[in-house]
């Protein structure tokens, strides 16, 4: 993946100052850090916690790559997250690959092709590994994307970068079968993983919880399944986590929640269309 020059201002739980780092150590980061205009050197460890925004800027220094030994050589659970609810101004994509992603510029460019523009970028550093976060929007209105087709372009495009950057990924999800190197050596069955729950967040929304095996397609299929039977989708988010799909959406029945009866129909048709196989994946 390309490494193209790009500046972070960072703010490292712990020690609360503003950091710019400037190349990765084997164990950690060495930081150039500010303490009352005495410029040091410190060193944090793997373990610690980076909170960063992102901004271009062609003079600047390259966003480090972190390495972390301890998986002995296990390829790490790939996550996509297609987050609708914590942003009303942008949708958020947030990826996680243990400690092996780089700066993702290829996916950033790939988003921008989307006619999408990414108008912040996070990165967070736990012990799970690097978790990089971007708010997209519409590049010519500036909204977030509501269009269902268009976010699971997003949530493809996304994945089938991994696969050509991380080719050992793969095997953890359920695209590699069709794009990647080497398919899952093992796929999760459908009616086993398949899980449907609907709870009442209030009187006017209902919370849908959905967990099935992934593949291509799914988002925007299960949006149109829902609306299909007249129920409106308000907000959500939906996850992509190696061979599984996990969705949660707010819905709504003419502005109130679901009733017993409309749940039971809604739990039935989406069960009959997750368990029926796909007749559209060549198309992805």
């Amino acid at each position: 993946m390309s490494m193209a020059a790009t500046s972070v201002n960072c703010l490292i739980s712990g020690f609360g100052h503003t950091a710019m780092v400037v190349t990765p150590v084997r164990y950690g980061v060495l930081c150039q850090m500010r303490f009352r205009g005495i410029e040091s050197q410190r060193r944090t460890f793997k373990r610690s916690r980076l909170s960063c925004f992102a901004v271009n800027n062609s003079a600047s220094i390259p966003v480090p790559f972190f390495q972390d030994d301890s998986n002995d050589g296990r390829v790490p659970t790939p996550v996509v997250v297609i987050d609708q609810d914590s942003d009303p101004e942008a949708t958020v994509v947030e990826i996680t690959f243990g400690d092996r992603l780089g700066a993702l510029l290829d996916t950033m460019k790939a988003l921008r092709d989307l006619g999408l523009s990414v108008v912040k970028g996070i990165v967070e550093i736990d012990s799970s590994g690097i978790h990089k976060k971007f708010s997209i929007t519409h590049a010519d209105t500036g909204r977030k994307i509501e269009d269902p087709e268009l976010l699971e372009a997003i949530r493809l495009t996304v994945i089938n970068n991994l696969l050509k950057y991380h080719p050992e990924s793969s095997t953890q999800l359920a695209m590699g079968e069709a794009f990647g190197i080497i398919p899952p050596t093992e796929k999760p069955d459908v009616d086993i993983s398949t899980h449907i729950n609907i709870y009442n967040d209030s009187a006017k929304r209902s919370l849908l919880c959905i967990e099935t095996a992934d593949r291509p397609g799914l988002l925007m299929e299960v949006v149109k399944a829902i609306a299909d039977i007249n129920v409106s989708v308000e907000s959500g988010e939906f996850d992509t986590e190696g061979l599984l799909a996990k969705a949660k959406f707010h819905v709504s029945y003419h502005g109130s929640s679901l009733s017993d009866s409309l749940k039971e129909v809604l739990t039935n048709s989406l069960r009959y269309f997750l368990r029926r196989p796909s007749t559209e994946e060549s198309s992805f």
